[in-house]
């Protein structure tokens, strides 16, 4: 976990020689930080056993990285945890660009001259946008039984179908159960479209920006990624509360933060000779 530090003295500020790189071993990225922040002693990161986090520090911006080997892979369930985690837990202290899961960069070095430098003035840009906010994802799920006997009660070619298979094999109603099935989902997603727009506008106001994210499920219904100001945070839990109150029995409601900001801001990988960093469509600076 990544924390503020004020007065941080020279030998503990990380440079491109502070942790020397061995055969075999790379320099895996998190994020990007601002220069004056430090590392808790017992932050750790991806690897088996986990590697301590360490910063690599240019001009007024950082990268939070750790030591990895290179002859074992990284694209397991538990790397990509400790992957969100740390940054996770460095966006309730501090501003953090995340970088995507799996960059590695053979050198300290490298680190500096193909990702903090060529974007060094954008990164320092978006951590200073990203001063005193942080992410929130907003999930509801519909109730599945309750929604379809809505969805049976309201639509009358639904309660027809229902009723053409009801008590039939399914070998021989197997044409009706297709249309019942993609009616089901034409009214699931009007109810999807009409409860975010609901949701959306009693955010919108006090949020710094909002996305919607597509659904991962069928009955997903509401599915937002916020970026909240810190003094606000309490307000954003008062209206997704309400807005549960009103839903309940038929959308199961979760929020969950303080994130990094994955869909506001993620950094280019390392090697990419953009001047711009990847950046929700929201206008939040």
């Amino acid at each position: 976990m990544a924390r503020s530090a004020s007065g941080t003295s020279g030998k503990e500020k990380a440079d491109t020689t502070a942790v020397p790189q061995q055969r075999g071993r790379g320099t895996y990225i998190y994020g990007l930080v601002q220069e004056d922040v430090e590392v808790s002693p017992d932050a750790r990161g991806v690897g088996d056993p986990p590697a301590r986090v360490n910063l690599i520090s240019h001009g007024e911006i950082a990268a939070l990285v750790s030591d990895v080997r290179l002859d074992r892979p990284l694209g397991t369930p538990d790397s990509l945890l400790a992957h969100e985690q740390l940054l996770d837990d460095t966006a309730a202290e501090v501003p953090v660009i995340p970088v995507r899961f799996g960059a590695v960069m053979s050198t300290r070095e490298q680190v500096v001259e193909e990702l903090l430098k060529p974007h060094h003035d954008a990164f320092r840009d978006a951590l200073a946008a990203l001063e005193g906010r942080a992410e929130f994802i907003v999930k509801g799920r519909y109730i599945e039984e309750a929604v379809l006997q809505e969805i049976l009660e309201e639509n009358p070619d639904a309660a027809r179908l229902q009723d053409e298979i009801r008590d039939r094999p399914e070998e021989l109603t197997r044409d009706v159960r297709i249309q019942l099935g993609e009616l089901v989902g034409r009214e699931v997603e009007e109810r999807r479209e009409e409860d975010t727009a609901d949701l959306s506008d009693e955010l919108e106001p006090i949020c710094a920006d909002m996305a919607v994210r597509e659904p991962t499920h069928e009955w997903d219904a509401v599915y937002l990624a916020l970026l909240v100001d810190n003094d606000r945070e309490d307000e954003v839990a008062r209206v997704v509360d309400d807005f549960a109150r009103r839903s309940e029995g038929r959308i199961r409601m979760r929020l969950r933060g303080p994130l990094a900001p994955y869909d506001f801001v993620v950094a280019p990988r390392p090697g990419e000779q953009s001047d711009q960093y990847e950046q929700g469509e929201g206008e939040w600076d």
